[in-house]
């Protein structure tokens, strides 16, 4: 891919426009004012809500909790116009124009942060009593069924599944996930690790199927591919995302095989004076050695301080930041808390500490003796300590890794 054009000596950009309201484009928008940006800052989205947080969607908001989980920012007073239920439409590199439903926006400086959009279930597009679960309007749809409490069947084992399950559980709501793999986040974790998730769901009370493919939707059931039928007042799908960059389509961009921008180590994109972040975009690790599309909150935090330090630094001449993070992130499913620190594609050892049929417990990672991933279930200060030695390249004893009661960070080599 090509480098970003905008060379030293160039002017400040008078506009940034941000494609995006999520959290990757407010603190995008939030970064460039932090770093003495005076221009204009223009925040689009799609929704015609005041920009929110999602995590608390499927927990506080979606109990009721919370009414909802709107950003705690004044963007008038920070300087950042907001242009929101307006979707953009398209991109036109060479006229510096975006394409919105409200006509074209001009741009010196656009960042991308469309985000991810939701896979649905195929064939069931538009069913009644089928429901998706990532923006407030599903979470507004959905609150009346679980104070229903309706028989609900969840499609898909992985993260955003079992949080759904987790809070339809709370509200009293029969549940049944139906998962096509053969456990539980299945693409996301080895199965040794994976295999003592399983029985959490029995425990909060919730049927697992697995090795099971919803074949079509009811009323009032879903039926599985080998002819069960399950009630179900509800159907929530949660399968994965997909970055929400068809938009793109016919613009120039380079797009990657999971239809994600293809950004550069300052999170700078094939077109000239065009960034990525977030959730629509993956990037070169060093620390990995490979690229990486990171579909989670940490990321949609910490890239945006990235682009607005380039952002400016393109227009100074200032060496641009790369962006190589530790990925992050964490869930709340079935009375535990479990996060999640690093990358362990490549990987070539693994320590446990602790039984995995505690309510606490870690999985370390190590490639050669230094720490590169970290999984804690109920033990924070693992994930804490562990997060900064992976940052640190630190060597690791693995004997001593292996011993739960020894602090993480006295575990070096």
């Amino acid at each position: 891919m090509s480098e970003q054009t905008q060379g030293p000596g160039r002017s400040e950009p008078r506009r940034v426009v941000v494609a995006g309201a999520g959290m990757a484009g407010v603190q995008t928008a939030l970064a460039l004012r932090e770093q003495g940006f005076t221009g204009a800052v223009t925040l689009i989205g799609a929704e015609p809500h005041q920009p929110y947080d999602r995590p608390p969607l499927s927990k506080a908001v979606l109990l009721g909790k919370a009414e909802d989980s709107a950003f705690d920012v004044d963007f008038e007073d920070a300087g950042v116009e907001l242009r929101l239920g307006c979707e953009v439409l398209g991109l036109r590199p060479a006229d510096h124009e975006l394409d919105t439903e409200n006509g074209p926006v001009p741009y010196d400086v656009l960042v991308v942060a469309t985000g991810a959009e939701p896979l649905r279930l195929p064939g069931a597009e538009g069913v009644p009593g089928v429901h998706l679960l990532r923006t407030l309007d599903d979470v507004a749809r959905l609150r009346p069924v679980l104070a229903r409490q309706h028989d609900i069947v969840v499609v898909g084992a992985g993260w955003i599944g079992a949080e759904f399950a987790t809070a339809a559980r709370e509200a009293g709501c029969a549940v049944t996930v139906v998962e096509a793999g053969e456990r539980p986040l299945v693409e996301a974790l080895p199965a040794e690790v994976t295999a003592p998730m399983a029985a959490w769901y029995a425990e909060a009370g919730v049927t697992l199927r697995t090795h099971a493919r919803v074949e079509r939707v009811e009323p009032g059931a879903a039926v599985l591919d080998d002819g069960t039928r399950l009630p179900a007042g509800a159907v929530v799908v949660g399968i994965g995302a997909r970055p929400a960059t068809a938009w793109l389509a016919g613009s120039g961009i380079e797009l990657g095989a999971h239809g994600e921008v293809v950004a550069d180590h300052r999170l700078a994109t094939s077109l000239p004076d065009v960034y990525a972040v977030g959730d629509c975009a993956s990037f070169p690790s060093g620390r990995y050695g490979e690229r990486l599309l990171v579909h989670h909150w940490d990321n949609a935090l910490q890239g945006p301080r990235t682009v607005a330090v380039n952002v400016l630094g393109a227009a100074t001449g200032r060496e641009p930041v790369v962006y190589d993070p530790v990925p992050y992130f964490w869930s709340e499913q079935f009375g535990r808390f479990v996060q999640y620190a690093g990358h362990h594609a490549d990987a070539d050892r693994t320590v446990w500490r602790g039984d995995p049929a505690d309510a606490a417990w870690s999985v370390c990672w190590l490639r050669g003796s230094r720490l590169v991933a970290l999984l804690a279930v109920g033990r924070p200060r693992d994930l804490a300590q562990g997060r900064r030695l992976i940052e640190a390249g630190t060597e690791m004893d693995a004997e001593a890794l292996a011993d739960p009661a020894r602090p993480l960070k006295s575990a070096t080599a």
